[in-house]
């Protein structure tokens, strides 16, 4: 073990706290945005008018198919959880996907790969999994797998995206540590109770691991990418 690195580690943290403005705007502003949102659903509107914009904001099959961008959009402004209700499961949740997610995961990616790559790998969550989520919905629908309420379910947050981030940030972590990593990212969405309405797992649990593998392809790309321009400068290097 190298006695350096837990010391690399303590003196590094500060260090990446205090840069964290300026190197990761695009994640800092978001978190303010999910922040200043939250707030607003949970004191400032109603409960009926904060019905009414979660099923809005939704991105079940309805609303995909009636207004997309504003749902796609909305979905990714709002997160679905709590910082204050500490014993639920959605505490546990907000803190892996808020959290951890985007605080942590989409900072670093942000700080290390720049604001167009990390906003790609959010995006590619958010949207990605979402869409291809809803192809699986319609599928299972006509298979009988699902019932037909499932169309306009509620499902709106920062999940899909923080689950992509999560799954990239592999690429910020030693080799011993990527497999255990890899594990728990795939095993939390399926964590909890969860009933399955048939031969394939609800909706959302789909959703996340389709985020992950997303993710994880984002960030295979990324490494090899990578490893090609460093063979390249080491031979120019030599030539």
């Amino acid at each position: 073990m190298n006695p350096r690195r837990p010391l690399g580690l303590l003196t590094g943290l500060p260090r990446a706290v205090r840069t964290y403005p300026r190197r990761s705007p695009l994640t800092l502003g978001y978190v303010g945005l999910l922040l200043l949102g939250h707030a607003w659903v949970e004191y400032g509107l109603s409960d009926q008018r904060a019905d009414d914009l979660r099923g809005y904001i939704s991105t079940n099959l309805d609303n995909l198919h009636d207004h997309p961008v504003r749902a796609m959009i909305g979905s990714a402004l709002l997160y679905d959880g709590t910082l204050t209700d500490i014993a639920s499961t959605g505490f546990g949740g907000t803190l892996i996907t808020l959290g951890l997610g985007i605080v942590v995961a989409l900072a670093w990616a942000e700080r290390r790969f720049g604001t167009p790559r990390a906003a790609a790998v959010f995006l590619a969550g958010h949207v990605g999994a979402t869409l291809i989520t809803a192809l699986v919905i319609l599928l299972a629908l006509q298979q009988g797998w699902y019932p037909a309420d499932v169309r306009e379910a509620s499902d709106y947050g920062i999940s899909y995206g923080a689950q992509a981030a999560l799954a990239f940030a592999i690429l910020a972590l030693p080799r011993w540590a990527r497999l255990p990593w890899a594990a728990f990212v795939l095993a939390w969405p399926l964590a909890g109770d969860h009933e399955w309405p048939g031969p394939i797992p609800e909706f959302t649990t789909i959703g996340h691991l389709l985020a992950a593998a997303l993710g994880f392809a984002l960030a295979a790309v990324t490494a090899r990418h990578r490893r090609r321009t460093a063979t390249l400068a080491t031979a120019r290097g030599r030539g």
